[in-house]
């Protein structure tokens, strides 16, 4: 059984690539996890997340 993990995107990226991420480990559009940070960014708490996300996540290997 293959093992399903989290990694920034390589094709669907504006910045870091997490939302794109998050959206195909989730299998979701990438635009509404955008939109769900976003709305998360006005408490800063979006931005902090974001943030630490970009770097904790691993790029995909290949």
């Amino acid at each position: 059984m293959d093992k399903k993990r989290l990694y920034k995107s390589d094709t669907n990226r504006m910045i870091c690539g997490v939302c794109g991420g998050i959206g195909e480990f989730l299998n979701i559009d990438p635009t509404i996890v955008r939109l769900i940070l976003v709305l998360l960014g006005f408490t800063s708490t979006g931005i902090i997340f974001y943030i630490l996300a970009a770097i904790i996540m691993p790029s995909r290997p290949y």
